[in-house]
């Protein structure tokens, strides 16, 4: 299949068992019927899943940025998600 926007053939790429298509040119994303109602489906199960927190981590004056996790980018599951 090819990008309708470039004409560079699509590379697929599997993330949490969802199929998505994306042109490694423009780096467009095409999702097939259904996708990205589950993509939607799964955030909204991650965003109500409690978080951990830290035992210091009482939000007064916690720099969360400082704190980061090596390794782990931030931006949550959509982020896992499109980040090709």
């Amino acid at each position: 299949m090819t990008c309708p926007k470039c004409n560079t053939e699509l590379l697929l790429a599997e993330r949490q068992r969802i199929e998505i298509d994306y042109c490694p040119q423009c780096r467009g994303v095409w999702l097939d019927r259904g996708e990205l109602d589950k993509i939607i489906e799964r955030n909204l199960e991650a965003e109500a899943r409690p978080q951990h927190r830290d035992w210091d981590d009482d939000d007064r004056g916690f720099d969360r940025s400082r704190h980061h996790k090596p390794g782990k980018k931030k931006g949550g599951l959509l982020g896992e998600l499109f980040d090709f």
